[in-house]
């Protein structure tokens, strides 16, 4: 079973007892049933259903871009897109902060990139003491569908770097469907975004990975300054040495 099709809950999906019910999945009798709508996913003998809609669940590792909204002597308060806030502790900034001066480090409004670092009954905490985390500047923003934010990974992180590579941006993925583009000029961030939107309102599209290649290459080639200066250097003519 190749190709990845829509389910809606309570559709048999597959039947046989060598597969293995997974995530979004029940067995009724022979027959894997799925539970939740969306994209299912066959690996090996596991089957699962990969989430098209609904609201975004935070687990610990998960990467999310919120917003500032409030704080306290302990910490700055986060929304990112869930019913409950995340709180970030002073503690889980990597540097010396006075508490007596929390918003001249980050102030309502700004945006930051953070790990959850755990879910219980006290509440979402987060750090930003991980590579790659902190303040969100410069570049843009942009948000999808979290539960399509798997298909805009891809496997192992191979569609997200296709859509680096075609548009020379560096670019963040929160889970919670936030994403930050940062490119050298808003062109390049602008066709990363388009590529996004692209791979969001087509994730249920079989063989994904060669039509995005097809929808960005149409979209003409992005360069880098870096890439661009080296190209300038190697069809400058070298200079004469006097004799």
């Amino acid at each position: 079973m190749a190709e990845r099709k829509i389910v809606v809950p309570g559709e048999s999906i597959i039947s046989g007892e060598d597969y293995l019910p997974g995530n979004g999945t029940r067995r009724e009798d022979e027959d894997i049933i799925a539970s939740k709508f969306g994209l299912v996913d066959i690996s090996d003998r596991l089957i699962k259903v990969i989430p098209l809609s609904g609201r975004y669940v935070p687990r610990r590792g998960n990467t999310i871009i919120g917003q500032i909204v409030d704080y306290n002597m302990k910490g700055w308060m986060i929304d990112f897109g869930n019913t409950s806030k995340g709180f970030l502790p002073v503690s889980e900034v990597p540097w010396y902060i006075n508490k007596n001066e929390l918003l001249e480090h980050f102030d309502f409004g700004d945006v930051i990139v953070a790990k959850v670092d755990s879910v219980g009954g006290r509440g979402i905490d987060l750090t930003i003491k991980v590579k790659g985390c902190g303040k969100v500047e410069e570049g843009i923003l942009i948000d999808i569908n979290p539960h399509k934010v798997p298909r805009v990974i891809g496997k192992e992180g191979s569609m997200i770097t296709t859509v680096k590579e075609m548009s020379g941006c560096t670019i963040t993925v929160g889970q919670n469907g936030v994403i930050w583009l940062k490119g050298d000029d808003i062109e390049s961030e602008l066709k990363a975004k388009k590529i996004i939107e692209f791979i969001s309102e087509n994730s249920y599209v079989d063989g994904l990975t060669e039509k995005v290649k097809e929808f960005a290459e149409g979209l003409g080639k992005s360069k880098s300054k870096k890439t661009e200066k080296a190209e300038e250097s190697e069809e400058k003519p070298a200079k004469k040495e006097k004799i």
